[in-house]
């Protein structure tokens, strides 16, 4: 049976944004990000940790959504957060897809995957470990490395995602100048891994 969005359904949304992708395996790609208030993981270095708070964050309805990416020509919407699991996104990706737009998601994988995706970025983290539904489904595994020690974790979900699954190490944004170097001398002799930088930083967009 086939069925339609609920565009009155809201979410929590922080912020959203026309840019480029700026990591992983889509990095440079044009791309709309919307993300969502809303997170239980708690990770001491979080970029954003404004998004927490789900409350703290108006509500859009699934059609405000679709309409804000639709001004764009963004072929790509990338659902982020926070932790965007923790809202149920069935209306949004059907929403979007039936307007033409491909969904992608960064998620920690910390919470049931719903929606549906054209690109599941998972980024493990220590403070609230990933789910095991969401490990084969991932065509992206990008882990954050703070600490050498982030290397061996790393593996550990290697080991459990498809044999597809891209895999990716990138630093933590305020150890990059420590860490970035061990992850090249890592990465060169694992060349299964591949480095993600987060250029959008550095080219000083959102």
């Amino acid at each position: 049976m086939i069925t339609t969005a609920n565009h009155t359904h809201t979410l929590p949304v922080m912020e959203h944004f026309y840019t480029l992708q700026g990591e992983g395996f889509h990095q440079g790609r044009a791309a709309y990000f919307i993300r969502l208030g809303g997170c239980d993981v708690g990770c001491v270095w979080c970029d954003v940790k404004d998004s927490w708070d789900a409350d703290r964050h108006p509500k859009l309805t699934i059609a405000e959504i679709v309409s804000f990416v639709k001004q764009t020509p963004s072929p790509i919407a990338v659902i982020t957060g926070g932790e965007p699991l923790m809202h149920p996104l069935d209306d949004l990706t059907r929403a979007l897809q039936d307007a033409g737009i491909a969904t992608h998601i960064e998620t920690s994988g910390a919470h049931p995957v719903s929606g549906s995706w054209d690109w599941i970025c998972l980024s493990p983290k220590k403070f609230k470990a990933p789910l095991p539904g969401i490990l084969p489904l991932a065509n992206e595994l990008k882990v954050v490395i703070f600490h050498p020690s982030d290397f061996e974790w790393a593996e550990k979900y290697a080991a459990t995602v498809s044999p597809e699954c891209k895999l990716y190490l990138q630093p933590e944004w305020d150890k990059r100048e420590q860490v970035t170097p061990l992850i090249i001398d890592y990465v060169k002799a694992n060349p299964q891994w591949e480095l993600s930088l987060q250029i959008h930083k550095y080219i000083h967009v959102p």
